[in-house]
């Protein structure tokens, strides 16, 4: 075994997979993932675990697979983590723990990731029992929202005894795991189904189709429910548009109401009634991990799929893995293009999007260089559909229907960042409720922290 390279791990082949929405990654067998633990050196000092935002014990739970000892494995993972195979499959690893591994100094870091998804895969398979909790303590919190910031709350708050109930606007729990992420990333009814279960298991009662501000409001949850404590998971699902001209055409929508139709309301299967704009050209604006997402599922829907965005492709902020992936089905990526109209055929629908091109200057608020228009150098491009990928903000009822609840000028709930204690007393908040769209392993994190701060207020 060469210690330096990675164990492969098998893929669907890139032309067969573009056609179908089952996983891409096949995952590790038992032998893979033991010869993969096997390189960890197992560190004195494991700097993965500091990149690791809900600092799982990644050199115990990896020795464990090293050994065969899966269930061990899984039940060090449990300590951390209410949603294993799902961050497995969906964090970005390669800028958290992965890119603290020794190993990958002058090699390739141990695939954390891979290893974490093998072990939380073998647990469902084998139905273990990550069950365990403290005994009730007879005290009530309340969780709006069951995405991974919700869930992970939820998950650590019932391990400790308290009695949880999460509040789900949609019919179905999972958050942006169900309506966001689509299957070929992550399963819904093996994985998300499962981990979901897992944390019911637990004791958590989940009650759909509930909307937090119409229902029933937050200050009704605390007075007249009886709930000790509140944590606003809520998510960020009000999309962004660039306000150019056009945008009101028949034939644009927001990736988060295109994900939605498809991921949540299945409208790729057969059998299904749900409406959904296929388009034979289409254009996805924007470079992170939903546009990723937005345009592998319009190439599955048969369209040819361009993703427009103003940078380069080094400053792409998705995945390098969701942009190789995207680029081996065949997603055209016209970089260093801004779209300035989408341009309305007779009828009032998509006829082409009108672009610029773009070139680097000076390095903006972010560090990354902003970009500037080439004068002259507005084209057409050809399409019938645009999906607009610019990211999404919370939705502001919530904080409008709840008495002394702090925003701020993004609209996102004022909370503390260790805590989670918002302004308001009793009710905490985190994940891109309070953050703007950000990833599921943060949204976790922030859970965690505040499942912490809620038991300290509640233990006084």
């Amino acid at each position: 075994m060469d210690r330096m390279k990675r164990t492969p791990i098998t893929e669907q082949d890139p032309k067969v997979r573009a056609t179908n929405f089952e996983e891409v990654c096949l995952g590790y067998t038992e032998d893979e993932a033991v010869e993969e633990a096997s390189r960890c050196l197992n560190c004195k000092n494991p700097m993965c675990v500091t990149k690791c935002p809900v600092t799982i014990s990644i050199p115990e739970f990896i020795s464990h697979v090293k050994y065969k000892e899966f269930e061990k494995a899984a039940k060090v993972i449990a300590k951390y983590s209410s949603l294993p195979a799902v961050c497995g499959r969906v964090c970005p690893q390669e800028k958290q723990c992965e890119s603290k591994c020794v190993l990958g100094i002058k090699g390739e870091a141990v695939a954390i990731g891979k290893l974490e998804r093998f072990v939380a895969d073998w647990s469902r398979v084998n139905d273990i029992n990550l069950s365990e909790t403290e005994p009730k303590n007879g005290k009530k919190v309340a969780v709006i929202g069951s995405g991974p910031s919700g869930l992970t709350c939820a998950g650590d708050l019932a391990k400790l005894g308290y009695d949880v109930t999460i509040f789900e606007a949609l019919h179905e729990p999972g958050g942006v795991l169900v309506y966001g992420i689509p299957e070929f990333r992550l399963p819904k009814d093996t994985v998300v189904k499962h981990e979901v279960e897992n944390v019911k298991k637990l004791g958590v009662k989940i009650e759909t189709n509930v909307v937090v501000g119409r229902t029933v409001t937050i200050d009704e949850l605390l007075d007249a429910e009886g709930f000790d404590a509140v944590y606003v998971g809520s998510g960020a699902g009000l999309p962004k548009f660039m306000g150019i001209p056009g945008e009101n055409l028949n034939g644009v929508s927001s990736a988060n109401e295109f994900l939605t139709r498809n991921n949540l309301m299945k409208a790729f299967k057969d059998g299904y009634v749900t409406p959904i704009r296929k388009g034979r050209r289409v254009a996805v604006v924007g470079g992170g991990n939903v546009a990723m997402d937005a345009a592998r599922t319009a190439v599955r829907l048969g369209a040819e799929v361009h993703v427009v965005y103003r940078r380069g492709e080094t400053e792409l902020p998705a995945r390098v893995e969701e942009v190789h992936h995207a680029k081996e089905e065949g997603v055209i990526f016209d970089v260093l293009t801004n779209p300035v109209e989408v341009v309305g055929d007779e009828k009032g629908w998509v006829a082409g999007l009108k672009c610029v091109k773009m070139e680097l200057g000076e390095p903006d608020e972010s560090g990354r260089r902003s970009p500037v228009a080439v004068e002259g150098s507005e084209f057409i491009l050809e399409v019938d559909t645009v999906i607009m990928s610019l990211g999404t903000s919370p939705n502001p009822l919530i904080p409008q229907t709840t008495k002394g609840l702090e925003i701020n000028k993004r609209k996102c709930i004022v909370a503390d960042a260790e805590s989670g204690q918002t302004s308001k007393e009793k009710v905490y908040a985190g994940g891109d409720a309070v953050t703007g769209a950000a990833t599921v392993i943060l949204a976790m994190e922030a859970g965690k922290k505040a499942a912490k701060a809620i038991n300290e207020f509640l233990s006084k």
